[in-house]
């Protein structure tokens, strides 16, 4: 859950998170580097996760977390480490590929060369008129084309294998960018390209004088939930209601996870009207179904969502946008969960997106 992470260290939570991952790496003996510092800090962050599991296999065989251990785990484990492991293969390849057809491109070059050279030299035995030499140059020429027709043929096949392998970097490439812009748990569109997201779509609405809104859904009680039934099933409830929000906010509108238990939808070129509808029809939706636990069918209850929208007014920055939308989400809550309010427009704004 690094978005519930990152969310946990912009708040006052951070100093309790960083004394417990200080404490845990002082305890087994581990060197509080930056990579050991955020790799504890997931690990006190998520208890029972992957990395959590990892490392509490690693105490209990008594396995000491040295550096090279930790730069293995970081790899494997924290979404940064994939992500710039992905770049870097995939970096490896490309330049390996490129070195390949610059060696390709060189060798014909050289046959190139020789090739020209061949002709100078049959011409300079032509212009002496020595018809003993014809059968020489001739010779010469056939085997030069000959040359020269193979470095071709085997540039070519280099160039269609090179081809090829590009294509297969390319969507390897666009994958990685895919995973570094999604959510792992919920699938969604994570904070960073949501943040892109908002900044590109509110910079259009102003050059176009179109509208756009963006709504901000909580899920109701869910750290009380959380607690009572444990993180396996929050994980459950996360999905569940992510899976709804993702079908509510469909491209071209923008569905992510806003962190932790917070998601969000851009409606870019639709008004308030439009958002006020689909938030009723996604909170009547989640709170319809009764969710079980999955392994002993046990009833679990309804899941209800607050949320809260505001529409984009002329002039107005990203902050202020997302400020009043966070606004009206706490009124909801306030105002006693599982419903949906609206902003209401400021008097004035000033500064543009």
């Amino acid at each position: 859950m690094a978005a519930d992470i990152q969310t946990s260290l912009r708040s006052p939570a951070a100093y309790d998170l960083a004394r417990k991952a200080m404490d845990a790496m002082e305890a087994h003996r581990v060197w509080p580097t930056v990579r050991n510092y955020t790799l504890w800090v997931h690990y006190v962050s998520e208890a029972g996760g992957p990395l959590a599991q990892e490392i509490d296999r690693m105490i209990a065989a008594g396995e000491p977390i040295t550096e090279t251990v930790g730069e293995t785990l970081a790899a494997q484990y924290l979404p940064e480490g994939q992500l710039n492991g992905g770049v870097l293969e995939a970096g490896d390849v490309l330049s390996a590929e490129l070195n390949s057809v610059t060696r390709a491109i060189e060798s014909v070059q050289r046959s190139t060369e020789q090739y020209g050279q061949e002709l100078a030299s049959a011409s300079v035995k032509l212009d002496a008129d020595d018809a003993s030499k014809l059968k020489e140059v001739v010779q010469g020429l056939s085997a030069a084309t000959t040359k020269a027709q193979t470095e071709n043929k085997s540039l070519e096949n280099q160039l269609a294998e090179t081809t090829a392998e590009l294509g297969r970097l390319r969507e390897n490439l666009d994958q990685v960018r895919r995973d570094a812009m999604t959510d792992g748990l919920t699938g969604l569109t994570n904070r960073k390209a949501f943040d892109e997201n908002l900044d590109a779509l509110c910079a259009m609405a102003e050059a176009d004088g179109k509208p756009v809104t963006l709504a901000i859904i909580d899920i109701d009680h869910f750290k009380g939930f959380n607690d009572a039934w444990g993180h396996q099933i929050g994980d459950q409830v996360l999905r569940y209601v992510s899976s709804v929000i993702g079908r509510m906010g469909s491209p071209p509108r923008v569905a992510a996870r806003y962190g932790g238990e917070e998601f969000a939808i851009i409606f870019p070129n639709e008004g308030g009207r439009t958002a006020m509808a689909v938030l009723e029809e996604l909170r009547t939706e989640v709170s319809s179904r009764s969710l079980k636990r999955r392994s002993t069918n046990e009833d679990l209850g309804a899941i209800t969502v607050s949320a809260g929208y505001a529409e984009r007014l002329s002039g107005e920055t990203v902050a202020s946008l997302v400020e009043r939308a966070d606004a009206a989400l706490y009124a909801s809550k306030h105002a006693g969960r599982n419903r949906t309010t609206a902003a209401p427009a400021a008097a004035a704004v000033t500064n543009a997106a």
